[in-house]
């Protein structure tokens, strides 16, 4: 995928979030004060936090799509895990002040109110918007390789369950149990925090340069054998810089090839895991003869044939 496209489903994804959750923040604060939930208001925070978020997100992002210079020669590509842990320092945040006021308005007030049906009608509302910017969001992350944008999405997705859970809380508030609202608010605020910790996760990953899967391997290794002259391939090792990968490995060739034969082979190779993984930027190859058996953790010279 070029740049240009990468850029405008970027700013789509960006733009889905901004709108999406800056109309959730005023009718849940706003609905929430008038009906009474504390739940909602809880959500309404979140979803404020949701606009910052998204906002880190695409900086992030922009950040990332810049091209390589002579200081940053593999991209900028962990810009995106930066802007992620970003998000999980907002997220700790909130997660804090809403699990605060819960706490409070369950053990230190004197009296609690059950919310009018005008929260569930309001909740019901919630699912709809966040069941589509969620999905909306992670399908564009995924198809731009986004770690930023996907953790986005996921932190979206938890709105879904949230609005879901206050809908049931106001029915129930309403059938003689008031202290479900301020619960659920603390419900709220424990799943905020526990997609702080699954986001930071994922991010710590791939700033640690962590694989992500074992299909990656295996493309690479379709895409090198399906070259004419390559009889084998050892010692794959990618490094991740958040939307793409830089990969090294091992080939083997006839050990009867003259340089110039295995050196135009070699940047075939790479040629082929460029062009046809998506997600790899860059190709190193180096190349072994066929049947040469040795440990690749020694030095050459101390190997005895």
């Amino acid at each position: 995928m070029d740049n240009e496209t990468r850029n405008k489903k970027g700013k789509r994804a960006f733009l889905i979030a901004l709108i999406g959750n800056v109309f959730l923040t005023f009718f849940n604060i706003t609905i929430g004060y008038f009906s009474g939930s504390y739940a909602l208001i809880a959500e309404g925070t979140h979803t404020l936090s949701d606009i910052a978020t998204s906002v880190i997100a695409y900086v992030g992002f922009k950040i990332a799509s810049k091209p390589a210079d002579s200081d940053h020669p593999l991209g900028h590509g962990r810009a995106e895990a930066i802007g992620g842990l970003l998000i999980v320092l907002f997220l700790a945040i909130v997660s804090y002040e809403i699990i605060e006021g819960a706490v409070t308005k369950l053990f230190f007030s004197n009296h609690i109110v059950s919310p009018s049906y005008l929260a569930g009608f309001m909740a019901v509302i919630g699912i709809i918007v966040n069941i589509i910017m969620s999905q909306s969001i992670i399908s564009i992350g995924n198809k731009v390789h986004s770690p930023a944008i996907v953790a986005d999405g996921k932190h979206q997705r938890v709105d879904v369950l949230s609005s879901f859970v206050i809908l049931i809380s106001v029915i129930l508030s309403n059938f003689g149990f008031p202290q479900i609202d301020p619960i659920v608010g603390l419900a709220i605020g424990l799943s905020v925090l526990k997609v702080a910790i699954e986001v930071a996760m994922d991010n710590i990953n791939h700033i640690m340069g962590k694989l992500p899967s074992q299909e990656l391997l295996d493309d690479i290794k379709q895409v090198v054998l399906a070259v004419d002259g390559v009889e084998g391939i050892h010692d794959i090792r990618a490094d991740f810089f958040g939307s793409y990968a830089t990969v090294t490995f091992h080939i083997e060739l006839p050990e009867d090839l003259t340089f110039p034969e295995a050196h135009k082979i070699v940047h075939i190779v790479q040629d082929e895991v460029e062009e046809k993984i998506d997600v790899i930027y860059g190709a190193t190859v180096h190349a072994c003869p066929t049947g040469l058996n040795y440990d690749h953790k020694k030095k050459i010279d101390k190997i005895k044939d």
